[in-house]
Formats: C-alpha cells, sequence, structure tokens
C-alpha cells in the first residue's frame, strides 16, 4: 500500500512547507533575495586585462558560453588594444599563498574595428561572460561601461558593435533595457550550430558628451583657482595700507636710468 502523509492543520502555505520538510527530513532551501544577494555580495575589482589572466578568461568562456576561443584570439586582443578588454575579480577572497591567482569571475574582451565598412570608428563587443556564482550583482554592466569609455576616451569611437543569440534573453535584457542597446538587424545562421544573432549598436554620444563636461568643469574650477588664490586679500579687506607703498632709492654705482629702483617700505631695515 502507498504511504499516506497525515492531514495537516488548516494554517499558512510556510508553515504547511516546514511542516512537510520535517516529516519527510527534506531541507526546504531559504533563496536569498536579490537585495540581499546584494548586500552580502563580495568585494569587486574592475581592472584592465593582463597577459597572465588569459587562461582563467578561458576557463570562464568555457564554463559559460557556447562560443569558445583559442587562446592566441585572447592574446591578440590583449596586445592589439590593451585599453579594451577587463575583467572582474574577487577581491574578498583570501589568498593562500604570494602567488596564488586572482579569483576571475568576469570579463569582457573588446576591441576597435580595424577596417570599418562605414568609415566610422567603432568598437565591438567580441565576448563577454560573468561567473554563475557571481551573477546578479552588475558586474556585467561595469564591464561594458569601463570598456565603453575606454573606447571614446582612447581610440574616439563614434559606436560600439556585438551580437547576441536571439533566444539569449538575459543578454539581450542586459544590452537593450540596461545598456540601451539598439537591433539593427537578424544575421541568419550567425552561430556555428546555425542560430540567428541579433546584431546591436550603441550610440557612444552620451559617453563623448559626459567626458566634454567634465573637462569644461574642471577648465572652469582650474580657471578660478588661478585667479584667486585662497591665500591671497580680496580688495582693500584684511589688507595692510602701507605694504604696497614703495619709493625710488639710489642703489650702487650710478648707471643711468637703471640706478633708480623701487624698495618696499614696509620692509623693515
Amino acid at each position: 500500500l502507498a504511504r499516506q502523509l497525515p492531514p495537516t492543520p488548516d494554517h499558512d502555505q510556510s508553515s504547511s512547507n516546514s511542516s512537510l520538510a520535517s516529516f519527510l527530513h527534506v531541507a526546504v532551501p531559504n533563496f536569498p533575495s536579490r537585495d540581499e544577494k546584494k548586500r552580502n555580495s563580495p568585494t569587486m575589482d574592475i581592472r584592465l586585462l593582463k597577459s597572465s589572466d588569459l587562461p582563467l578568461i578561458q576557463h570562464a568562456n568555457l564554463e559559460n558560453l557556447p562560443e569558445n576561443y583559442f587562446l592566441k584570439y585572447y592574446l591578440y586582443h590583449a596586445l592589439s588594444w590593451p585599453q579594451l578588454s577587463y575583467v572582474a575579480v574577487d577581491v574578498s577572497r583570501p589568498k593562500r599563498t604570494p602567488y596564488d591567482y586572482p579569483k576571475i569571475v568576469g570579463y569582457v574582451l573588446a576591441k576597435m574595428e580595424e577596417e570599418p565598412t562605414d568609415g566610422v570608428p567603432h568598437g565591438h563587443i567580441t565576448s563577454l561572460s560573468v561567473m554563475r556564482t557571481h551573477r546578479r550583482l552588475g558586474i556585467a554592466e561595469k564591464l561594458m561601461r569601463q570598456s565603453q569609455l575606454a573606447m571614446v576616451e582612447t581610440f574616439g569611437a563614434q559606436y560600439v558593435s556585438l551580437h547576441v543569440r536571439v533566444s539569449n534573453k538575459a543578454a539581450i535584457h542586459l544590452y537593450r533595457d540596461t545598456l540601451g542597446f539598439k537591433t539593427e538587424k537578424t544575421e541568419k545562421s550567425y552561430y556555428a550550430d546555425g542560430e540567428d544573432a541579433y546584431c546591436m549598436k550603441l550610440d557612444l554620444g552620451y559617453i563623448r558628451e559626459q567626458i566634454q563636461d567634465e573637462r569644461d568643469r574642471e577648465a572652469e574650477e582650474g580657471g578660478a583657482a588661478e585667479a584667486t588664490d585662497e591665500g591671497d586679500a580680496v580688495g582693500d579687506v584684511g589688507r595692510d595700507p602701507n605694504a604696497d607703498k614703495k619709493r625710488k632709492v639710489k642703489v650702487g654705482r650710478g648707471l643711468g636710468v637703471g640706478e633708480l629702483v623701487e624698495k618696499n617700505e614696509s620692509a623693515k631695515n
């Protein structure tokens, strides 16, 4: 005969789950909310990709993405455009030895289009990946924004492009809803398995405006600092009326008009 569960009293669902778990000796997992996960999130360091990171980002790529590359392809990006690729390092993990490898939990691999067909300088995102253990922490967004900023500052990129699988809803949400990419077109059978890809594009004009605004603000602050030193008196307030009085006196051997020089009368003899 099939074993029947004992009847449960009429109470809320959480109590029912607890009673059932106790009866079956099964722990019901208490999944943290997104806010709780952020509060307890590890400390991240977003920094430029180094050549010593290449095996680690290749591992992250193999773990998370179906599109994989040879190690020399990562090296090609690192040597050709060293300013554009970044990694996310979990610095909250203690090092066991001085030679312990950093825990790289995400990366963005980016480049500039060498011969753009439209004649406009622009960047391209080759690959973006974050380990499953560190997702939903905003790491992918930070990596993307840092790379985009470098494209504008270093190479004067006008826009950035990328390809994404039409079935990758999470990535599409990041690119379109969070970062503001627009879908330009659909490329049929773009991937090796025959799946289509969205070709997406983001105008980087807003970054250029932010950079220019920052430069203008720094120029204004620098000009104001040069015009008025904080330690100098302004106007007549706090100024010694005799401090700037000068008279012409003879010094040394007479040299015509050059024998008269100004002497500050406020100076003590």
